[in-house]
């Protein structure tokens, strides 16, 4: 059971940089717990604000429910109160509470709700999903604004008074206007998080609309960079921010654009490439081709540069 309120993890979250650990395979595709202790231990070392267990990155999609509260725990047993950890949970309602209450009791510190599977739903449906989600658990719950659940600013609201413990909101959309009139209208009842793949390029536009926070998928493989770049961020540094964009986020994201799916598998191809092998994607995502892993490695190999950039211009 987490010992932070919601209150105190949407704080902490908020002050700093968050990512999304993968979950390795095995060639078989079984859940390869003694290389996700390592590469938890590993991202600890670094300036992190909250890691999110079994997340979008983490193949939620591809986790059987009863995985999800097995990595949650390995996960919260490996950071030993180092950073909060969060939970993804999602699906349809039911199979949500339960993965939410199985996370809960496995330590985790919050949960992201993720889209419902498959169907779309009006309003007054997403808000029953998301109040069900909460009530079931004492932790805090962070909503994800995307694809087939998009909240409206009223029914965020509404579901703020009704739910003390939703205490944050991830925008995976990028929709300016939208996110807008959510701030204005909850402004700091909640926690903003930049949710977007590759959320680097939307960092700075998002700050100044008081989304202090986002997930970096790279930090997987490239932790010096990404809170080197989330410090640019922080600090309006343009000439580190466009450096970095244009050196390693924007190829990067020219190599993710070629397959659906590859906003997941470049990251652990990334892993790859720095040594740290967490496994193959699980179908039905594929993996990078051996072409693209050689193109990944010849970015990683020029980070040097890109940092020794951005520590110039600060």
């Amino acid at each position: 059971m987490s010992k932070m309120t919601p209150q105190e993890m949407a704080q902490k979250i908020g002050s700093g940089l968050l990512s999304f650990p993968v979950t390795p395979f095995k060639a078989d595709y079984s859940f390869d717990e003694a290389t996700y202790r390592a590469n938890m231990d590993w991202l600890c070392g670094y300036d992190v604000a909250g890691l999110f267990a079994a997340g979008g990155t983490g193949e939620f999609f591809s986790l059987t429910p009863a995985e999800v509260p097995q990595v949650v725990k390995i996960a919260v047993d490996e950071t030993k109160g180092r950073v909060p950890v969060l939970a993804g949970t999602g699906y349809g309602t039911a199979t949500a509470r339960e993965i939410a209450i199985g996370a809960e009791k496995a330590g985790a510190d919050g949960l992201l709700l993720l889209p419902p599977y498959l169907t779309h739903s009006e309003q007054e449906g997403l808000a029953a999903h998301v109040e069900a989600v909460c009530a079931a658990v004492k932790i805090g719950v962070i909503v994800y604004n995307r694809d087939n659940a998009i909240l409206q600013p009223d029914t965020l609201a509404r579901l703020a008074e009704r739910c003390p413990n939703l205490v944050g909101y991830k925008d995976g959309i990028g929709d300016i206007e939208l996110m807008t009139r959510v701030y204005t209208k909850l402004g700091d009842r909640l926690t903003y998080v930049g949710g977007l793949p590759t959320a680097e390029t939307f960092a700075l536009p998002y700050l100044d609309m008081g989304v202090t926070t986002y997930s970096s998928a790279v930090f997987n493989f490239v932790p010096e960079f990404a809170t080197s770049f989330y410090a640019a961020v922080r600090k309006r540094d343009h000439a580190a921010i466009h450096a970095g964009l244009k050196d390693f986020i924007l190829p990067l994201i020219a190599i993710r654009n070629r397959k659906k799916g590859y906003a997941v598998s470049i990251i652990k191809a990334g892993m790859k490439v720095i040594g740290r092998d967490s496994g193959p994607v699980r179908p039905p995502l594929t993996d990078l081709t051996e072409q693209e892993i050689a193109e990944l490695t010849a970015l990683v190999k020029n980070l040097p540069a890109i940092a020794s950039t951005q520590q110039a211009a600060e």
